[in-house]
């Protein structure tokens, strides 16, 4: 899922070189990704309304349901 994650905001951005994914298991055993892009591309990667970013995360949601396992993404500007 983390391929998958880091694929589709490359695809997005501008700066795909500064994409970065990482990835943490919570207490609960659910999967957390956490979006860092260039503080240009937060634009880009939120869309319209929260819609792109949405997007992603049903995606994500998705991929994990087909291998039994919560997700959640969250998107930080990277500094």
């Amino acid at each position: 899922m983390k391929e998958l994650l880091t694929y589709l905001a490359k695809s997005l951005v501008r700066f795909p070189d500064e994409v970065v994914v990482t990835e943490k298991v919570l207490e609960d055993n659910t999967l957390e990704y956490t979006l860092k892009v260039n503080p240009e591309d937060m634009g880009r990667v939120i869309g319209k309304n929260g819609k792109t970013a949405q997007a992603l995360r049903m995606l994500v949601s998705a991929r994990g349901s087909l291998e039994k396992k919560r997700t959640r993404v969250e998107i930080e500007q990277e500094s």
